[in-house]
Order: structure tokens, then C-alpha cells, then sequence
């Protein structure tokens, strides 16, 4: 992926895995947050309280803030394995969690890192992505009568409105473009003959 756009998680996916008596089940789900992905954890914590444990990884961002957490497993084994799999997908606002049961026989180290990261490998293939793309913001302020034409401008996914804001003397209006149609974009607004402030790159 190039610098003005990345791969994000956009729906949730689950695989399972079993090795000597042991159950690995690998959850995937968007995180366009640290706060969504604890919570997701704390969801599987909770319907699944009698798993012998709950690693996770996740990578949240651009560029991406990466966690990851063994929960018990020998260091090393779970919470990276699995970190390196997202990132080896290069999938970004993505949390993972591998949920145990111990089935009495013990891994190794070696079967423990290729069961969970085997686990959100086969979970990523069910996994829906979507491809995000970097937006230049600009920002419009028009008479109220006049915001019908300028919403004329708006042709998803190129150019979104991202918001507007009223009052009883005009509207402000923020729109999202595509960096390629910037410059076209400011030409139609200039022949409107509406203000805009700088760039901003979301």
C-alpha cells in the first residue's frame, strides 16, 4: 500500500485451530480505536470465562500503534505471533484474540507460535478488508441558499461531505477529496467564488 491509502479491517472473522487436544480460536475485528479493541477483548473474556487464555494483538493507526499480549503463555508465543501476522497483511484498526482451551498435552514454544498465528492467519481469509485512502480537507463558508450548488460538488468516493455546520447568517461546510482531485475541486469552488481554508491532509 502506498502512503495515501492502507488496508483496514472492516467487518469481523473467525477461525479455529486444533492441535494435540488443545482449541485455538482466532477473533478478528476492526478497532478504529485502543477503546474498541479492549472492548472487544473484554467481550470474549466474558463469553468465553472458562478458556485457558485470551492473547490478543492489534494495530491501530497510520502510522500503526501495535500492542500485543501472551496472557500467560510462554513469552513470545501468542500475542506476537499473531501481531506479526496482522502486519505481515499489512491491516491496520485490526484487533485479534486467541482464545485457548488446554487440552492437557503441552505445545513447545513452536507449536504454540504456529497455532495462534496460524489460527488469525486462517481467520484473515475470511476477514472483509476495505482500502482507505488519504482525503484532503477543505473547508467552505457560503450563504445558506447557496449550498444546494455546492452539493452538486459532492461524488463519492472521490469528494464527501464530512460535515456542515449552520447559523442564520451561513453554512460551513468541510469536504473530503482525494489528494488527484484537489486541484480541480478549488477551481469549481473558485468559480463559485467561495472562501476556503488551507489543505489539511485527514
Amino acid at each position: 500500500m502506498s502512503a495515501a491509502s492502507w488496508r483496514v479491517a472492516a467487518g469481523e472473522a473467525t477461525a479455529e485451530l486444533r492441535d494435540t487436544g488443545s482449541r485455538f480460536f482466532a477473533f478478528l475485528a476492526p478497532a478504529p480505536d485502543v477503546a474498541h479493541a479492549e472492548e472487544f477483548l473484554a467481550a470474549l473474556r466474558k463469553r468465553y470465562p472458562d478458556a485457558t487464555h485470551h492473547c490478543f494483538a492489534w494495530r491501530i493507526g497510520r502510522p500503526p500503534v501495535e500492542r500485543a499480549s501472551d496472557a500467560g503463555e510462554p513469552a513470545g508465543t501468542a500475542g506476537p505471533p499473531m501481531l506479526a501476522v496482522l502486519r505481515g497483511a499489512d491491516l491496520t484498526d485490526v484487533v485479534a484474540v486467541g482464545v485457548r482451551w488446554f487440552g492437557g498435552t503441552k505445545l513447545g514454544k513452536g507449536g504454540l507460535v504456529r497455532a495462534y498465528g496460524g489460527a488469525v492467519r486462517a481467520a484473515l481469509e475470511q476477514l472483509p478488508v476495505r482500502t482507505e485512502r488519504a482525503r484532503v480537507l477543505i473547508r467552505v463558508q457560503l450563504l445558506p441558499e447557496r449550498i444546494g450548488a455546492l452539493r452538486r460538488l459532492v461524488h463519492p468516493p472521490e469528494i464527501e461531505l464530512a460535515g456542515e455546520r449552520w447559523d442564520e447568517q451561513r453554512v460551513e461546510v468541510d469536504l473530503a477529496v482525494v489528494p488527484e482531485r484537489e486541484a480541480a475541486l478549488r477551481e469549481a469552488l473558485a468559480a463559485f467564488g467561495l472562501d476556503v481554508v488551507p489543505s489539511q491532509l485527514t
